[in-house]
């Protein structure tokens, strides 16, 4: 079986992992973005998909345009039996569709959270349960009809790398049993009625105030490490858990002052922050944070 694999992060780099390892299975060419400037020395970086795929000697190709007609016409000439996409983020043309079935792994129950950011946007909504969908792609965004969906639980206080990493083995199995049965399955057309969408993450969602516990802990879930939630003064909050999600506050007040963290209250709830870290400083514990601005009881954070 000779499959096109698309992707780009270590999501993807797992899923392309799976298919390599899987007997029978043939990864001839690799397509993924192009190598971005990565820190603050804008060192050119290359996706881990790519890096993967070099190591093996599998042919790796970066057009910043998929769809550029050039481009087509050189993956039409590669021969295979499935187009495998997983976080590429580019769309297919109708050629590259019609070339062989091109089926997405997608990390949301489909068809909720289509885009880019549905593992985010689980937290932020702090839903129950997810999954991942194995769909037959169309050029719509994520609205191709459905193979399969496998769902698991979300605990309250599971983290965004946590839950990618069990969304990635669970669409990394997925891949192969689609494969292996692909005609069994009978393809279901998503209902575009109850279509929910998330865009890319922005380091400017990352912004909280005191309004609402609850909303600042699943931003802290989902954002945690990048890009991070913090203050409009630029104090980032690398650690906090969620206190009390309903009594009323007055917003950023010091209710608590303990041996290793703080309460502070919000419109809404309240939580406790253990670490933090001050715009361009490295990261504190709070006590000593609150001790070098002089910050006592029933103050506000600031």
């Amino acid at each position: 079986m000779k499959i096109i694999f698309m992707g780009t992060p270590d999501y993807a780099k797992k899923i392309l992992q799976r298919l390599i390892d899987t007997k029978g299975m043939e990864v001839v060419a690799v397509y993924t973005q192009p190598d971005k400037p990565v820190g603050r020395k804008k060192v050119m970086t290359a996706p881990e998909v790519k890096t993967l795929a070099c190591e093996l000697n599998i042919p790796v190709y970066q057009p910043n345009k998929l769809r550029d007609s050039e481009v087509v016409k050189e993956l039409l000439k590669i021969e295979c039996d499935y187009i495998i996409v997983a976080a590429y983020g580019q769309i297919l043309s109708r050629e590259i569709l019609d070339h062989a079935p091109c089926i997405n792994l997608h990390a949301s129950i489909l068809p909720q959270y289509r885009g880019a950011s549905p593992i985010q946007q689980t937290l932020l909504k702090a839903d129950k349960q997810t999954g991942v969908t194995a769909m037959l792609m169309e050029e719509g965004l994520d609205t191709g009809a459905i193979l399969k969906i496998e769902t698991i639980n979300v605990s309250n206080d599971e983290m965004v790398e946590s839950l990618f990493d069990r969304l990635t083995q669970v669409a990394a199995d997925l891949t192969i049993d689609v494969l292996k049965n692909f005609n069994l399955y009978t393809p279901l057309k998503q209902n575009n009625s109850q279509a929910t969408y998330c865009s890319k993450i922005t380091k400017q969602d990352g912004e909280v105030g005191f309004e609402n516990a609850v909303e600042i802990y699943n931003k802290y879930r989902a954002f945690t490490p990048w890009p991070g939630i913090y203050m409009s003064n630029g104090l980032k909050f690398k650690k906090i858990s969620l206190e009390e999600r309903r009594g009323k506050n007055e917003m950023g007040k010091i209710l608590e002052i303990g041996s290793s963290s703080i309460v502070v209250g919000c419109k809404e709830g309240s939580i406790r922050i253990f670490k933090v870290q001050p715009e361009s400083k490295n990261e504190m514990d709070i006590i000593s944070y609150i001790n070098g601005k002089r910050l006592a009881l029933e103050d506000i954070l600031s």
